[in-house]
């Protein structure tokens, strides 16, 4: 027991997930092994037993048991490939916001923020570029989908990593985002109060509104202007961050965001000269700052918004004067009675298009 390893929890681990706390400090050790040492009451916090999601508290004492020799024939951890100077220029081109703390990004549609499988190019892989007189490497503290484009905040060390991601799990952070979605919606500022699961059969790749199963969603949007009845510029402000939350809900009341094949199929493209691209921008983000007082910061909309935006005659300073304010919602018995309406006649159309489908696959014979 004289090899038992202790280690008191700094200000800058204070209120993160005692998983969370392995990964910084000591990334070696997998999450089966330390679910193991809980298991077997050999992680303890204060001297009690302790579980991978605790939270630590600064100055808590952790206790591990002894650390594992090092196997000389284990495979050795990559290095992270250098980037290039086009690449951290490219990166750095992105910056909209940097301070002691953190670095605000405006991601460009088309690239994801984290790899996968299939994803080399990302965010993720690029943050030396924006290391700049920082001691420790930028860390990414949530994500935007590939095809959103918009505001993406990173931390520039472990302790400001920790606060962001404390305020964006307490739901203190406010996002607005921007959309253009196919027709008007019948109640110009609602709440959409949908649970979202991940679809069987996509392995994850796609969610969908699951009422049983699914986590709670809430998104808020507002109708900033429309066209005719063909389209509608939308805010959306999610109360929760449920992957692809924005693009389900909208899709769901029968809406679905303009370039979003994946959850509006072929409805989900507009004719006239809108671009086919995702038009779905994360444009604002407000948030406590580590220091003090607020980072509050805007992104410029891509090139095909924009474009899109004045090909259905809206004017973009429009959206920018609608107040973040505390939430006013049409949440009145008809409010209600309308949105459940709205969801209903969405499901009703797709299975009207699903019969239909299968009445084209398989005609009748000729006789």
């Amino acid at each position: 027991m004289s090899d038992v390893r202790q280690f008191t929890v700094s200000a800058e681990d204070d209120g993160i997930r005692l998983d969370r706390w392995f990964k910084r400090h000591l990334e070696d050790t997998s999450f089966t092994t330390v679910a193991k040492w809980a298991r077997t009451g050999q992680l303890r916090i204060d001297g009690a037993r302790a579980t991978p999601g605790d939270r630590l508290v600064a100055g808590q004492v952790l206790r591990l048991p002894p650390a594992e020799p090092v196997r000389t024939d284990a495979p050795q951890k990559r290095e992270r490939a250098p980037i290039s100077d086009d690449q951290a220029a490219f990166i750095q081109e992105m910056v909209i916001h940097k301070d002691a703390q953190a670095i605000v990004l405006n991601k460009p549609p088309g690239l994801a923020t984290q790899g996968g499988t299939k994803t080399t190019e990302h965010v993720d892989a690029l943050l030396d570029g924006v290391q700049f007189e920082s001691e420790g490497r930028p860390k990414l503290v949530h994500r935007l989908d590939k095809d959103t484009s918009g505001v993406l905040l990173v931390a520039r060390n472990a302790r400001a990593a920790g606060f962001f991601a404390k305020s964006f799990s307490s739901r203190t952070a406010r996002k607005v985002y921007w959309a253009l979605v196919v027709g008007v919606p019948h109640i110009h500022d609602g709440m959409i109060e949908l649970p979202i699961a991940k679809q069987p059969g996509t392995g994850g790749e796609k969610m969908h509104v699951d009422e049983a199963e699914g986590a709670a969603a809430r998104t808020r949007y507002r109708v900033i202007e429309r066209a005719g009845n063909r389209a509608a510029w939308v805010e959306l402000q999610p109360f929760t961050g449920r992957t692809h939350q924005l693009r389900v809900h909208m899709a769901a009341i029968g809406h679905p965001i303009v370039g979003d094949g994946k959850y509006g199929g072929q409805a989900a493209f507009l004719t006239g000269g809108v671009s086919r691209k995702m038009h779905l921008h994360a444009r604002r983000l407000r948030i406590d700052h580590p220091d003090g007082g607020q980072i509050d910061v805007g992104a410029e909309l891509p090139h095909h918004f924009v474009e899109s935006l004045a090909l259905l005659g809206f004017e973009e300073r429009q959206g920018d004067l609608m107040p973040l304010d505390e939430p006013k919602f049409s949440e009145t018995a008809e409010g209600k009675r309308r949105v459940t309406a709205a969801i209903a006649k969405s499901r009703r159309q797709d299975r009207k298009g699903e019969r239909r489908g299968r009445t084209r696959a398989a005609p009748p014979p000729k006789r």
